[in-house]
């Protein structure tokens, strides 16, 4: 079952309907109409998250193109029955290191990027655990539609060292974990990725 609200839903739908219609329709009238569509999908998320209907419209007009999911990948590097997480200066709560893969940049060279920028530590991804539709699994009242790439990496080198997104980081066992960024991952899916870390043979989770 979904974990995403419907009136969220419905603001997804339009949002993605008005952006396609004005990426691709070359009718003045058309377009008008198209960023009216935008405009409602803004003023509902905003009733429904309380957040500032020019917030929500700022959002979405960041969007060009035609309109598709966006993209989360995170790494899980393991030390035994200990997990690799980083602090998130945001939330000041605890998450696996990762983030948004850029334009042009091979999943698993992002996952090494994130492990290195946010942790410290160089790190080699060696399989796919997990490919996650996001809104299955965590409630959040994200404007748009996220799917979740979870890569299993070996540690190679380096040290510990925190970056502009993350004041701390550290191992911690996967059943002794420290307060969770949830809407970055949970505790059921950390579990969920270490059993699938001690079975190699294992095939990749999917949504």
């Amino acid at each position: 079952m979904s974990a995403v609200p419907p009136w969220l839903r419905f603001v997804q739908r339009l949002q993605s309907i008005a952006q396609m219609g004005l990426h691709y329709t070359d009718g003045v009238h058309d377009r008008v109409r198209y960023q009216q569509l935008l405009d409602i999908a803004a003023e509902m998320g905003a009733m429904g998250s309380d957040a500032p209907v020019e917030q929500v419209r700022g959002v979405f007009s960041r969007e060009q193109g035609p309109s598709t999911p966006k993209v989360d990948v995170r790494a899980t590097v393991f030390r035994g029955d200990e997990v690799l997480l980083v602090r998130e200066r945001s939330d000041d709560r605890w998450a696996l290191p990762g983030g948004w893969i850029d334009v042009g940049e091979p999943p698993s060279v992002a996952a090494a990027r994130e492990v290195r920028e946010e942790a410290g530590y160089d790190v080699t991804p060696t399989r796919v655990l997990a490919v996650w539709d996001k809104s299955k699994h965590v409630m959040r009242q994200d404007p748009f539609h996220i799917y979740k790439l979870v890569f299993d990496c070996t540690l190679d080198s380096g040290d510990a060292r925190t970056s502009i997104e993350t004041s701390a980081v550290g191992f911690f066992g996967v059943r002794t974990l420290p307060e969770l960024s949830t809407h970055r991952i949970t505790a059921a899916q950390i579990a969920r990725l270490y059993e699938l870390h001690l079975e190699p043979g294992a095939p990749t989770e999917f949504d």
